[in-house]
């Protein structure tokens, strides 16, 4: 009987040393330089393929540990219960409670998808509206799309009233500091915000955007000086009294 040239158990030790593997590593365990012989191997092993690195990496099933949403990484390469990257972003752009942003399904995906959203839309296998000047992606279904968009609004709407909430809450901070404190306090909040959030602090505490850059330089600089409202020199000069002339 003509004995085995290439050994599975090789490949399965590769597997449990490595939990997810490439096709060369592969290839070095075999000891060949087909893929095609590699690819025999793994066909019994019902294997899985990663939806990132252009499914370069390779696992089986009994060694991914998925988590509750499906998906498992290693070695810095995703795996996904539902299989490619495709039918993972139309799986999750079905189970999404309020819809999904392309921005938002690559927070969870791990991987750019704005091309892989794309090409669903254009299969018919989810439907793609505008909703506040971005695309949402929900299910097909009419009544569970409804149902997303339903629940996106409310999500719009609870996130207004927590916004609406803050800026209350750093105006009346605002109010209870003294003048140095105000501007430290919001060139603090413009540094938060990033761009353009000297126009926006001017605007919500009712300064000039030069104060709030000014408080601004001063935290980025570390020029706060202490126990000081104004630096030397700053303030209403004193008037020097003159003597009558007799």
């Amino acid at each position: 009987m003509r004995s085995e040239q290439f050994s599975s158990q090789s490949l399965l030790d590769l597997f449990e040393r490595l939990r997810a593997v490439t096709m060369p590593e592969m290839k070095h365990a075999l000891g060949t330089r087909v893929a095609m012989t590699v690819f025999r191997k793994l066909a019994p092993l019902n294997h899985l393929t990663s939806y990132s690195h252009r499914g370069g990496y390779y696992s089986l099933p009994a060694i991914a540990g998925f988590d509750e949403h499906g998906l498992w990484m290693a070695r810095g390469a995703w795996f996904s219960k539902h299989g490619t990257l495709l039918d993972t972003a139309e799986a999750f752009v079905h189970q999404a409670p309020a819809g999904t942003h392309a921005t938002e399904l690559e927070a969870r995906l791990h991987v750019p998808v704005k091309d892989v959203l794309r090409q669903l839309t254009q299969a018919g296998r989810i439907h793609r509206s505008e909703h506040e000047g971005l695309y949402l992606y929900s299910a097909l279904s009419r009544k569970e799309r409804q149902r997303q968009l339903a629940a996106r609004n409310a999500l719009a709407q609870t996130s207004s009233q927590e916004h609406q909430a803050v800026q209350a809450a750093i105006v009346l901070f605002y109010s209870l500091l003294d003048e140095k404190q105000r501007r430290i306090f919001a060139g603090l909040e413009s540094l938060k915000l990033g761009h353009g959030g000297d126009r926006k602090l001017a605007q919500l505490l009712g300064l000039s955007e030069e104060t709030v850059a000014r408080g601004r330089r001063e935290l980025a600089d570390n020029e706060v000086l202490p126990q000081r409202v104004r630096r030397s020199g700053g303030g209403r000069q004193k008037v020097e009294k003159k003597r009558p002339i007799s």
